[in-house]
């Protein structure tokens, strides 16, 4: 049974980063560039986990997140899902809480980034009614400085 998803509290922070880590270097290491790679580090995804605050969900046992889910303004920002839990629907709870969380503030309609090579991705998205625009360059915020890349953008009506 899938659980709801939750704040992280402070305690599980660095294993969310992990959790993060972990799952964002499996889908995207292999399509981004080498510099990029080098700066997703796990001090790098635990800063941006504490800096997402309470904009950021967790779901799983204590102790033992399985995903992972922040919003920004009008995007869902960032879905990881860790590799045991794929299939069990914790990415489909995420994605819901994350599309609630927008709407409750108002957000009508949403937005998300995504790499086209990222397929299995892109198919959960679609399942999930986001629909998929041509590639539009994005601006990633590093510590090195930005890093652009070209990602499919999508977007759901929330109303």
């Amino acid at each position: 049974m899938v659980q709801h998803p939750r704040p992280i509290p402070h305690q599980e922070q660095t294993a969310v980063a992990w959790l993060w880590h972990d799952a964002w270097h499996e889908a995207h290491a292999l399509h981004v560039p080498s510099a990029l790679t080098a700066l997703r580090n796990i001090p790098s995804f635990l800063r941006r986990v504490v800096d997402a605050g309470d904009q950021a969900r967790t779901i799983g046992a204590d102790g033992n997140p399985l995903g992972f889910c922040a919003i920004t303004g009008r995007q869902m920002e960032q879905l990881f899902v860790a590799s045991a839990a794929r299939g069990s629907g914790v990415a489909a709870a995420l994605l819901k809480d994350a599309e609630q969380r927008l709407y409750a503030t108002g957000v009508v309609s949403a937005y998300l980034h995504c790499l086209p090579q990222n397929t299995t991705a892109i198919r959960f998205y679609e399942k999930m009614g986001w629909v998929g625009t041509d590639l539009h360059p994005v601006e990633l915020t590093t510590s090195a400085g930005p890093f652009v890349l070209d990602c499919i953008v999508f977007t759901k009506s929330l109303s």
